[in-house]
């Protein structure tokens, strides 16, 4: 009797196992394995009854209603395992994400890796003055040029320094003490679908720090839409590319609905949002967040 492999497959996964995405100028990405399909989510959701329908349709409308719905336990039954190679400042970020299973390389027991991120002089972004945890306008190539040459002149020293140590027995554990963030660490990194597609929302948005979101961007478009599809057609309709309304923005967005823009001016100056002094306007956070929801919906800024 024939062998048959009940295990649902995603062929277009099965296809890149193994194979390394380059990030960066030295990271990687690549697929070590997975479990499930977005046929394993149908089955999840449709246990409470039996078989059910198995048109193709319905089963990419069933996804798409638990996703709209946050119906989150049916995701959790698709699993992804990475090896990752990233930056150890951007790895600090990524590692915030606790709902995933993490063996990092170590250099307590290995030699470091032997490389670093390097910043082009074109990529040196300023400080924004909005977002004290964010980037702001790319600085000059002058002055990016000046800073590059004091990188690559810290890492050969950092380098040096740390090769020295080994050299003279010290351990392993100490005398990396002193190698900059910016060199690459790897790890395996596994992670549910549910988790994953949380960590996608946070780490794909504009806000999100360059270098994770070339990560997060190129796990999305070349891992994860192979795998599951219906999913991910769902995760950016639903999740990504849609918006979130408060209480208060639904209030502020019917008056603007019905033309009452300074009715609408006036409720946001009731909330904080807005504040005038001699003509000239201050946006609170969720003001200026609101105005770029308005934008994305071609609607009018009431200030």
């Amino acid at each position: 009797m024939e062998n048959q492999d009940p295990r649902p497959r995603s062929g277009e996964l099965d296809d890149i196992l193994g194979v390394k995405f380059p990030v960066l100028d030295d990271g990687f990405i690549r697929v070590i394995d997975y479990m499930g399909t977005d046929a394993s989510i149908v089955q999840a959701a449709r246990v409470s009854y039996g078989v059910g329908t198995k048109k193709v349709s319905e089963d990419r409308n069933l996804i798409r209603y638990l996703l709209r719905h946050r119906h989150t336990t049916p995701f959790e039954m698709c699993e992804l395992k990475l090896h990752v190679r990233v930056p150890m400042d951007c790895w600090r970020q990524w590692i915030r994400h606790r709902t995933a299973s993490v063996n990092e390389y170590s250099t307590r027991y290995s030699i470091a890796v032997d490389a670093c991120r390097t910043t082009q002089p074109d990529e040196w972004r300023s400080q924004s003055d909005v977002n004290k945890q964010g980037s702001g306008e790319a600085i000059s190539q002058e002055l990016g040029e000046k800073l590059s040459k004091s990188e690559a002149d810290f890492h050969a020293v950092s380098k040096e320094l740390y090769a020295n140590r080994l050299e003279c027995g010290v351990a392993r554990e100490q005398a990396r003490k002193d190698l900059p963030l910016s060199t690459y660490t790897e790890a395996y990194w596994k992670v549910d679908l549910h988790n994953l597609l949380h960590f996608l929302s946070l780490r794909m948005d504009s806000h999100a720090q360059y270098e994770i979101r070339e990560y997060a961007q190129l796990i999305g478009r070349e891992i994860v839409s192979k795998w599951v599809p219906y999913s991910w057609e769902a995760f950016l309709e639903y999740r990504f590319n849609g918006l979130y309304l408060s209480d208060s923005e639904t209030r502020v967005l019917s008056l603007l609905g019905q033309g009452k823009k300074a009715e609408a001016k006036q409720l946001l100056h009731e909330m904080n949002w807005l504040q005038e002094k001699e003509s000239v306007i201050k946006e609170s956070r969720e003001a200026a967040e609101f105005k770029e929801k308005l934008k994305k919906m071609g609607m009018p800024t009431p200030w």
